[in-house]
C-alpha cells in the first residue's frame, strides 16, 4: 500500500512548513498501518493552470499525476489563506478536473478505488470549510474519502503560532491523524479487493 502527499503550502522548499509537517505526521501513523508514502511539495515543481492531464512542454503534473495514480491514498495538505484552501490546492483540484474523461477498460475513473485525505493548519479558524471545500472536489473527480479522514490544526484567532511552533502536536490533532490513517488504510485495503463495478 503506498501513500502520496500532495503539500500545498505556498512555500517553496527547503523552507519549513506546518502543512509539510503535519503530512509528514500523517504519513508517519499511515506507516503504522503498513502503508509507505512520500510527500511532494507543489510550489517545488512547474505545475501549469488548466483541466488537462498535460498542458504541455514543461508542465510538472503529468510526473505528479503518475505518482499518483501509482499510489492507493492521496492526501491533500493546505494551508489555510483567507478562509479557503491555498492557491495551490485549488490548482491541484483543477488539474484533478481531467480525470472525470479517464476511464479504465471498464469504464470506470481511474481515481475509483483510490482513497483521499485532508490535512488543514491554520492561524484561523475555517478548517471545517477548507475540508468541506477538498471533499467537495475530490468526490467529484473520483476518490473515495474514510469516514474522519481529515487532520487539522488551527491556532488561536490573531496570533502568529504556527504548527510547526509547537513544542508538542496537540494530542487531539494527533488523535484525529491516527483516525485518518487507520480509516484511510482500512479503506484502501477494501477497493484493492473490491473494486468499484465497471462502467
Amino acid at each position: 500500500m503506498r501513500a502520496l502527499a500532495l503539500v500545498c503550502t505556498l512555500t517553496p522548499s527547503p523552507a519549513p512548513s506546518s502543512s509539510q509537517l503535519l503530512a509528514e505526521r500523517t504519513l508517519a501513523a499511515l506507516a503504522e498501518h503498513g502503508v509507505t508514502g512520500m510527500t511532494l511539495r507543489i510550489a517545488d515543481h512547474d505545475v501549469r493552470p488548466g483541466v488537462a492531464t498535460d498542458m504541455g512542454d514543461g508542465d510538472d503534473w503529468p510526473g505528479i499525476r503518475a505518482a499518483m495514480l501509482e499510489a492507493d491514498i492521496l492526501l491533500l495538505a493546505t494551508p489555510i489563506w483567507l478562509g479557503h484552501p491555498s492557491s495551490l490546492a485549488q490548482r491541484v483540484l483543477e488539474r484533478l478536473d481531467a480525470e472525470l474523461s479517464e476511464t479504465d477498460d471498464e469504464g470506470r475513473m481511474l481515481t475509483y478505488g483510490k482513497v483521499a485525505a485532508v490535512c488543514v493548519v491554520g492561524n484561523e479558524d475555517g478548517a471545517h470549510k477548507v475540508t468541506a471545500d477538498l471533499y467537495q472536489g475530490l468526490g467529484d473527480v473520483g476518490f473515495t474519502l474514510p469516514a474522519n479522514g481529515v487532520t487539522y490544526w488551527v491556532g488561536e484567532a490573531m496570533r502568529g503560532t504556527d504548527y510547526q511552533d509547537l513544542d508538542e502536536p496537540p494530542e487531539a490533532t494527533e488523535g484525529t491523524t491516527r483516525t485518518l490513517a487507520r480509516n484511510a488504510a482500512h479503506l484502501a485495503r477494501l477497493l484493492r479487493t473490491a473494486p468499484y463495478p465497471p462502467g
